[in-house]
């Protein structure tokens, strides 16, 4: 049988509580840094899956196979409208940097969003989309909008999805095991989820990243994976309360999470190997999704492994002597 590391949770529990807590910390001013921005006016800079916006869809004109396209070009030619038309010299003009374009069916579809736009100014992109990328069969070319309100519905599911999958979670995990247990599993997916919304909050304000319904997605995600990891470390530790009854609980504790270690690593090590290869590979699209899983995978491991136990270690001294 593999020897268990030998693992010091509890002499070290001050430099975990630290390193969370300075996280937690720094997302926490990230997000509160955003609210009070202008251009952002919420903890996250919301894309236009909740601000709702234009969408232009363009159909090309191709005999057979159409030529590859890039989404980064089409977005360049789009940007550079701000400085070549007039209709997009107004202080008021939409930030054309919130562009989302997809490449559907082989680069055959062309699918843009956009803030709102004025006819003229839908006009004005459609027309130098089909300038750079044409010709495009226009009696297929379709300019709809999106309202807000349809956007506002999205972000209320997607909170009232998170608010129930955290509830579930709480509720199995005292099924489980006990109060203790169920309260220190969430707070440990309380941290692992406010890290993920605090790195956005800072990519948000400095890179104008933005977040979408693929977002919410990968915070219910990042849930499930780490209440998984949590529950097998505290599954470990309840097994080695009832094996060595007689040794204090912070010794059961270190023991139970050396045991788990591998484990853990491994696992955390498997789910990043995919989630990478989609940061490289898988496109635009996919790209903020995937950073999201490896952040809230790495998190999670942590919280798992680290703050979750040696939080545990201290919710009752008599469990020492």
């Amino acid at each position: 049988m593999k020897a268990n590391f030998n693992v010091q949770l509890y002499k070290n529990r001050k430099i975990v509580w630290l390193v969370s807590f300075t996280l937690c910390l720094i997302s926490i001013i990230g997000m509160l840094i955003s609210l009070k921005s202008t251009s952002i006016n919420a903890p996250l800079n919301l894309g236009l899956d909740y601000t709702g916006g234009t969408q232009i869809t363009l159909e090309r004109s191709c005999t057979g196979d159409c030529i590859s396209l890039n989404t980064s070009d089409i977005s360049s030619n789009i940007i550079s409208l701000k400085n070549q038309d007039k209709n997009f010299n107004l202080s008021t003009s939409p930030n054309l940097t919130r562009s989302q374009i997809q490449l559907l069916d082989n680069s055959k579809l062309i699918s843009i969003r956009l803030p709102f736009l004025s006819a003229a100014q839908s006009d004005s992109v459609v027309a130098m989309v089909n300038k750079s990328f044409g010709p495009f069969n226009n009696e297929n070319t379709s300019v709809e909008i999106i309202g807000p309100s349809l956007g506002k519905q999205l972000l209320k599911s997607s909170l009232i999805s998170l608010f129930f999958a955290f509830l579930g979670i709480a509720l199995y995990i005292n099924f489980r095991y006990d109060q203790r247990y169920s309260f220190l599993a969430l707070l440990a997916l309380f941290h692992d989820v406010l890290i993920v919304c605090g790195v956005f909050s800072w990519l948000g304000y400095f890179y104008n990243v933005e977040v979408d319904s693929l977002f919410a997605v990968s915070l219910l995600t990042i849930a499930g994976y780490s209440v998984n990891n949590t529950v097998v470390v505290f599954d470990r530790i309840r097994e080695q309360s009832l094996i060595n009854n007689q040794s204090s609980f912070k010794y059961q504790i270190d023991n139970a999470v050396g045991a788990t270690l591998t484990r853990t690593l491994y696992t955390s090590f498997t789910t990043l190997l995919p989630l990478i290869c989609i940061l490289i590979w898988g496109g635009s699209t996919l790209y903020w999704f995937a950073f999201a899983l490896v952040i809230g995978v790495i998190t999670g491991s942590w919280s798992s492994i680290a703050l979750a136990p040696s939080l545990l270690s201290i919710t009752s001294k008599k469990e020492f002597d």
